[in-house]
């Protein structure tokens, strides 16, 4: 016969639970309230996240000038030129070659409709050229409908276009700033702050700082992985452009999903008006292949080491991120988790109980009564 429930102990538990819930209710309705106010200053935060980025790749360069002696200010301004001139090199990169055979590309691209033509006329198909015109002229007709539409999406674009050019801009007078005065942050939110907090709080700062370093690199290293993966298996195929399409690969490799879906399709035309469909098969399977080892290889494995957080987290991380804010949720999702668990880690720290050997030696190592780091009486 079993036991009968003790009343004490269930009205305990009871009592318990409705606490953890009512506080854990409490936390969810706080960070609420937090995502809220962070998406109507996402203007402002969104800037600043950029210019953190950016900051995080050129401050071991700020960083060697200023040993060497150099004032902040001029170091700040050289890199921050040096990577403006990086920029604009690597867009030259891209797009000289690419207007240099932009005739015979024009010229592979008819050719390549043709053939799409002249293999969907034939078996098993069997789609007559009237067929085609047909299908033209119904788009044709859904698109004249459809002008309201297709002007919004336009002016969407270009509006689009224009923030971003906005944030580009913020991000690097941010990015000099950072580069110039960084160093002074912490001290400054040392002294701004009361009691416990001027040393926890910079403290995690200074550790997320190194986390969102770790980050950075370790996403440069990934999409270098990608572009020299990619470049080799396009210069194998003799297809053109290679330069400029791992260029374009590296770059691409830090917007996570679009970035990697744009440059392999980039990839993926090129092929096709320049050496056919069979390459351009190859090349899309090698461009697959290379992706999924990034994805759930590469990138797991470098950030989990660099980053102190697991691969399934890391893989979990993007997909909610993607599912919450797109493309912006899957590039953040991995700094975001990193720095909760730089946080969590910091806060176990300071949480867990002093073994009873830790608490001796902490008293043999207090100072007696009267000598120095004593407490002063009043």
């Amino acid at each position: 016969m079993s036991s009968p429930l003790s009343s004490t102990k269930t009205a305990a538990a009871l009592r318990t639970s409705a606490r953890v819930s009512a506080e854990m209710l409490l936390v969810l309705v706080a960070a609420a309230v937090a995502l809220w106010v962070l998406g109507r200053m996402w203007s402002v935060v969104w800037p600043l996240i950029v210019g953190l980025f950016l900051t995080t790749l050129t401050w071991p360069l700020a960083r060697f000038l200023r040993r060497l002696g150099w004032w902040p200010s001029l170091a700040a301004s050289v890199v921050t030129v040096f990577s403006l001139l990086v920029g604009a090199g690597i867009v030259a990169l891209i797009a000289v070659p690419v207007a240099g055979e932009s005739g015979e590309l024009a010229d592979g691209v008819v050719a390549g409709i043709d053939k799409v033509r002249e293999w969907a006329a034939g078996p098993p198909l069997n789609i007559g050229d009237d067929q085609i015109t047909g299908a033209l002229d119904t788009a044709t007709a859904q698109l004249q409908d459809s002008v309201g539409s297709v002007v919004t999406t336009a002016v969407t674009g270009v509006s689009t276009v224009v923030n971003g050019l906005v944030t580009a801009v913020l991000a690097i007078f941010l990015m000099f700033f950072f580069l110039k005065d960084g160093p002074r942050f912490l001290p400054w939110l040392t002294r701004q702050l009361p009691g416990r907090l001027a040393t926890d709080v910079p403290e995690v700062a200074s550790r997320c700082w190194d986390t969102l370093g770790a980050f950075v690199r370790s996403q440069a290293f990934v999409g270098l992985l990608d572009a020299v993966f990619i470049g080799i298996g396009l210069w194998i195929l003799g297809v053109p452009l290679v330069l400029p399409l791992a260029v374009l690969t590296f770059v691409c490799a830090f917007v996570p999903i679009v970035g990697a879906l744009f440059a392999g399709f980039v990839a993926v035309v090129i092929a096709l008006v320049s050496n056919g469909p069979m390459d351009a098969l190859i090349v899309l399977a090698i461009i697959v292949v290379v992706q999924q080892l990034e994805g759930n290889v590469f990138q797991p494995m470098i950030q989990s080491r660099g980053l102190g957080l697991h691969a399934a987290t890391i893989l979990l991380a993007v997909t909610l991120g993607g599912s919450l804010a797109g493309v912006v949720g899957s590039l953040l999702a991995v700094p975001v988790a990193a720095v909760l668990g730089v946080v969590w880690n910091y806060l176990r720290e300071q949480l867990v109980e002093d073994s009873p050997e830790q608490e001796a030696e902490a008293e043999a190592e207090a100072p007696e009564d009267g000598g120095i780091g004593s407490p002063v009486p009043s």
